[in-house]
C-alpha cells in the first residue's frame, strides 16, 4: 500500500504528487488521458503560482506577465504586481514540464480511469492501486466528486469558457481582461509570437461570434492566424458539499469552482495541494477542510462579489472606469490574488 494516490494528471494533480514525493511520500498518479493535457484555460500563472512551481523544481517556458489590465473602450485600468512577475504558459507546456519533473522525481504513473473508490483495510483502492489516502484531482466535472456523494447542484446562471491562440507578438506585458455587455475576454501572452484569447460568458454562439463583442481586441489581433483550435469548458461553477470523505480529499477544480473571472485558479489549486499533502504527512485528513477554506476564502469571495456586481448592467459598465479612477482599490484586489 502506497501513501497517496492522485487521481487526475492535470497541473494541480501533478503538483500534488510532486509535493508529496518531495516530502518523502510514496505516490502514484492515475490518469486515463494519453494526450498533451490541453484544455480551455486562461493560461496565466500568478506570481505565487510561479513561486510554487519553482519550489518543486519546475520552470515552464512562457512569457513574463507584469500585471493585470481591465479594458473597456477607451478606459484602461492597470495594476502591476508588487514583486516578481507572473507568467503566461501554454497549458500543454505546463503539463509537459510537470510530467518531466514527476518522472525525474520517481513519481509513478498509471494509465487508469478511476470513477469509484473502494474501501480496503487502512486505506482506499483507486483502480489498480491501494493507498492510505487518495487526492481527487479529476477536474471540473469530477466523476469521483459525484460518486463520493459530494456534488451539490450549482445555482445561478451558467457560464462557459472558449479559448483559442493566435500567432502574433504580445502587445502588452499584462494579462488583459476586456469587458463587453455580457462577456469577458482574457488575453494572455504565452510566447514571443503567440497570445491566448479566452472568452467567458453565458451559453451562446461560437467563439468567432463572441469575439465580435470586443472590437478593440479584434483590432489588436488584426490578421493574425489562429495557432490552435477552439476548446471549451463549462458550466464553470461547480459546488462540493465538503472536501473530505474519509480518506479521499478533493483538490483543484474537483474541490469546487466559482468562475475563471479573477484568473487565480492555478495559484489557489497549488496552495490547496500543499495543504492536502501536509494533512497526509500528519495523518490528519479532517484538518484539510478548514485548510482548504482558509487558502481559498479570499479569492472565492472576491470572485463571487465581482460576479454578482457585474450582473447589474450599470455596475458592469462602470467597473473599468471606476478601477481607473480608484487605482489603489484595483491594486489591492489584484495584489490579494497574486
Amino acid at each position: 500500500m502506497i501513501d497517496l494516490a492522485v487521481v487526475g494528471g492535470g497541473p494541480v494533480g501533478l503538483v500534488t504528487a510532486l509535493d508529496a514525493s518531495a516530502r518523502g511520500l510514496q505516490v502514484t498518479v492515475l490518469d486515463a488521458r494519453e494526450d498533451d493535457g490541453d484544455k480551455a484555460c486562461g493560461e496565466g500563472l500568478m506570481p505565487s503560482a510561479v513561486a510554487a512551481l519553482a519550489r518543486l523544481g519546475v520552470d515552464p517556458p512562457g512569457w513574463d506577465v507584469a500585471g493585470i489590465a481591465y479594458v473597456r473602450g477607451r478606459h484602461r485600468a492597470e495594476s502591476r504586481f508588487a514583486g516578481p512577475p507572473g507568467r503566461g504558459v501554454r497549458r500543454t507546456a505546463l503539463v509537459r514540464a510537470l510530467r518531466e519533473r514527476a518522472a525525474e522525481s520517481g513519481v509513478q504513473t498509471s494509465r487508469s480511469k478511476v470513477t469509484r473508490l473502494e474501501e480496503v483495510a487502512g486505506g482506499l483502492r483507486a483502480g489498480p492501486v491501494e493507498a492510505r489516502y487518495v487526492a481527487v484531482a479529476d477536474g471540473l466535472h469530477s466523476p469521483l466528486r459525484r460518486s463520493l456523494g459530494l456534488r451539490v447542484p450549482s445555482r445561478g446562471p451558467d457560464r462557459y469558457g472558449l479559448r483559442r491562440h493566435y500567432a502574433r507578438s504580445p502587445w502588452t506585458d499584462c494579462v488583459e481582461v476586456h469587458w463587453a455587455r455580457n462577456a469577458e475576454a482574457y488575453v494572455t501572452p504565452v510566447a514571443a509570437d503567440e497570445v491566448g484569447v479566452a472568452v467567458l460568458g453565458p451559453p451562446g454562439p461560437g467563439f468567432e461570434h463572441r469575439l465580435a463583442s470586443f472590437p478593440e481586441l479584434l483590432d489588436r489581433l488584426g490578421a493574425a492566424s489562429p495557432s490552435s483550435r477552439v476548446r471549451g469548458a463549462g458550466p464553470l461553477r461547480q459546488n462540493a458539499s465538503a472536501r473530505v470523505a474519509g480518506r479521499a480529499l478533493l483538490v483543484g477544480d474537483a474541490a469546487g469552482y466559482v468562475d475563471a473571472l479573477t484568473g487565480e485558479g492555478m495559484a489557489v489549486g497549488f496552495a490547496a495541494a500543499s495543504e492536502l499533502v501536509s494533512c497526509v504527512v500528519d495523518d490528519d485528513p479532517q484538518r484539510y477542510e478548514a485548510a482548504w477554506q482558509r487558502v481559498t476564502r479570499r479569492p472565492r469571495w472576491l470572485t463571487e462579489a465581482l460576479l454578482q456586481a457585474t450582473r447589474v448592467s450599470a455596475l458592469r459598465r462602470g467597473l473599468v472606469p471606476a478601477a481607473q479612477r480608484v487605482p489603489r482599490a484595483f491594486d489591492a484586489a489584484v495584489h490579494a490574488l497574486a
